[in-house]
């Protein structure tokens, strides 16, 4: 597991346990065991179980987890995602940590899947964007995948993408190209996004990996793949719904860019109940 995300969990149990959990200690003896069921209360593409079994395993190293699912299978209500065995008092603590990361990425897994199983039959797939919540990138970026989504750039440093910013300060679309092309590295692809139809002609003449037609109307993403006739990849995005999904897929792209798969998708219903012996 990343740095990143076991210091991620080692902060969540910190800002939740902080100096004990008193409500455990007064009303749960020492030292008793007990079991806890871990299951979905909809229908659900699972992500996080990796993140959850280590928030136990970080109150009680002898925790036993028994996985009944693995992430990207598909749950309906009344499944049993897991079993956990340990100390009464870690189970306690850890319940509601682990069930938000369970809940949040479990969502993401499952807004990611409509969009992937809306578009199954036709070559396109579906990325995540940055759009992500502060220190869970790589969690989040997991969970589209589990979901059937497809992960675009990790951050800053590991793939151009020259946005309209960047085409502000470098003059144009040419010219922030042509410093891309001398920047970059063997491996790194450049992108570029663009707004109008000259700056896709820009954009094809730069010699681009992949041209992202950012905000266009359906009937000009349509021209714009026309104008690229397969010469680069194409990315589209910009306010992407399940509604209006199936129309950007068709105009012949090969990725559709989701920023709501992420964002904005509610947490799954997971819930755990723990009887003591």
């Amino acid at each position: 597991m990343h740095e990143s995300v076991l210091k991620l969990i080692e902060l969540a149990i910190a800002e939740d346990v902080g100096t004990g959990d008193i409500t455990s200690r007064a009303t749960v003896g020492e030292g008793k065991h007990s079991v806890g069921r871990i299951s979905a209360k909809q229908s659900l593409m699972l992500a996080g179980m990796e993140v959850a079994h280590r928030v136990f395993q970080a109150l009680d190293p002898s925790i036993v987890w028994d996985a009944k699912r693995k992430d990207g299978a598909r749950c309906e209500s009344g499944d049993i995602i897991c079993i956990v065995e340990g100390d009464a008092r870690a189970l306690l603590a850890g319940e509601r940590i682990a069930l938000n990361f369970l809940q949040r990425l479990s969502g993401i897994a499952t807004v990611t899947n409509l969009f992937a199983h809306a578009v199954r039959d036709m070559n396109v797939q579906i990325l995540d964007t940055r759009k992500t919540a502060p220190g869970w990138r790589l969690l989040e970026k997991q969970a589209v995948k589990a979901g059937g989504g497809t992960n675009h750039r990790i951050g800053l440093y590991d793939h151009y993408l020259i946005k309209n910013n960047h085409i502000s300060c470098a003059g144009s679309v040419a010219s922030a190209i042509a410093l891309a092309q001398k920047a970059r590295k063997p491996g790194q692809l450049i992108e570029v996004e663009t707004r109008t139809l000259d700056e896709v002609k820009a954009a094809i003449d730069g010699n681009v990996d992949i041209i992202m037609l950012d905000n266009m109307p359906v009937n000009m993403v349509r021209e714009a793949v026309k104008m690229i006739k397969g010469r680069t990849k194409v990315d589209v995005s910009g306010n992407i719904t399940l509604e209006n999904l199936l129309s950007y897929a068709a105009t012949g792209v090969d990725y559709v860019s989701v920023g709501a798969i992420t964002h904005s998708a509610p947490a799954a219903d997971i819930h755990m109940t723990i009887k003591c012996s």
